[in-house]
């Protein structure tokens, strides 16, 4: 289970961490060989590995079916904490669901080649560095980072960059950030409580869900009871029709509320991470972490003069020059 979650977040994807386990042998919980993508995501999302329970995943709401379905917010759901002993650490478990939030909110493909993927942006056209390998065969092999744009129509003017020197450029930025650090997580507090507020939110869904239980409720009555009283189809089909559009539109709502409420919760933790994260490194560091790289990086710039931009989970930027 360490291992699973230490390789996601040095920044393989659940397809590769999968082929990675197979390729070394380990045998899956029910004995089998072969690891697969699924099974690899709902470890990294299982809070059980961390000493937490989630109660009241699934509930049911009809209760003369008795078929339970999956709580998307419906009814409360509550998070026991140290219900048992924790394999995963509660930090790198709430890191992982980070990190998962990130590459989900990003919008685009990840490709989890390295720790480095999709977190360096180029400065010139807002694109995406991508690994290349010089010298594949030779002794003088080395991985570069340069914009997939650099060949293509557009031909981006920002220079290659390696990995020592986006280590070196984060382990400074890092260090100058610790100088500043309690200014800077008071700052993140702030921001946190303000942007990442979801009491109105809450409200709002509260009663958008209340409308949606009315409806259904209505929905149900009127097709009870035009089988049981003759009626007026045509009326009856216009009444039926009215119903389901407003639900379908309370409904698209109620989705996209519970979707903010999602984004800002996912916001607010990253900034709580960077929190915790800062205060508890209270020395500069001497070396490249990767764990660190990936609880408290947002993006690095690259500009065409070759000069670093190391953007942090709360919008600190520090400029690097070679």
């Amino acid at each position: 289970m360490r291992l699973i979650f230490g390789l996601f977040l040095e920044g393989l994807t659940p397809y590769a961490i999968a082929k990675e386990l197979t390729r070394r042998g380990i045998l899956t919980v029910t004995g089998q060989s072969k690891w697969n993508q699924a099974t690899i995501n709902s470890i990294l999302r299982n809070e059980k590995y961390a000493g937490m329970a989630r109660i009241q995943k699934t509930f049911t709401p009809d209760f003369l079916t008795k078929k339970a379905v999956k709580n998307n917010g419906q009814v409360p759901s509550y998070l026991v904490e140290q219900s048992h002993p924790a394999i995963i650490e509660p930090a790198t478990f709430e890191m992982v669901q980070t990190e998962i939030a990130r590459r989900k909110q990003d919008g685009r493909r990840y490709s989890g080649v390295s720790i480095f993927a999709s977190k360096i942006k180029c400065g010139e056209c807002g694109g995406w560095f991508g690994a290349k390998v010089w010298h594949s065969n030779d002794k003088y092999r080395r991985v570069i980072y340069r914009c997939n744009h650099k060949y293509g129509g557009k031909k981006c003017q920002t220079p290659h960059v390696t990995e020592e020197e986006i280590k070196t450029a984060f382990v400074t930025a890092f260090n100058k950030l610790v100088t500043e650090r309690e200014e800077i997580v008071a700052n993140a507090e702030v921001v946190r409580q303000t942007l990442c507020d979801t009491s109105e939110l809450e409200k709002e869904k509260a009663v958008l869900g209340q409308e949606l239980a009315v409806l259904v409720e209505m929905t149900e009555k009127a097709v009870m009871q035009n089988a049981r009283i003759a009626q007026d189809q045509g009326e009856y089909q216009r009444n039926y029709n009215g119903l389901v559009a407003r639900y379908d539109t309370v409904k698209a709502r109620f989705d996209e509320v519970t979707e903010a409420i999602s984004t800002k919760e996912s916001q607010a933790e990253r900034l709580a991470m960077f929190e915790r994260t800062l205060k508890d490194h209270a020395e500069s560091v001497a070396e490249f972490d990767s764990q660190l790289w990936a609880s408290m990086v947002e993006c690095v710039t690259v500009g065409v003069d070759k000069g670093l931009t190391v953007t942090f989970r709360d919008g600190t930027e520090i400029n690097y020059t070679f």
